[in-house]
């Protein structure tokens, strides 16, 4: 059963983490040969000054 755990920004409207959780178990059903019930998507949203690149923190 493949789980996949999406991080991103917080503020992603409820239709653009649908339409990402649609087309990603579409392409791990389509590459894996499983159900769609097989396959578990999870967004983690975190606020842009706790994600960190180089060191320092996201901007809003």
């Amino acid at each position: 059963m493949p789980f996949v755990n999406i991080t991103l920004y917080e503020g992603h409207p409820k239709e653009r983490k649908d339409e990402i959780a649609r087309r990603v178990t579409e392409t791990i059903t389509e590459v894996c040969k499983l159900p769609p019930q097989a396959v578990w998507v999870v967004f983690n949203e975190v606020t842009p000054p706790d994600w960190y690149v180089a060191g320092n923190p996201g901007k809003k």
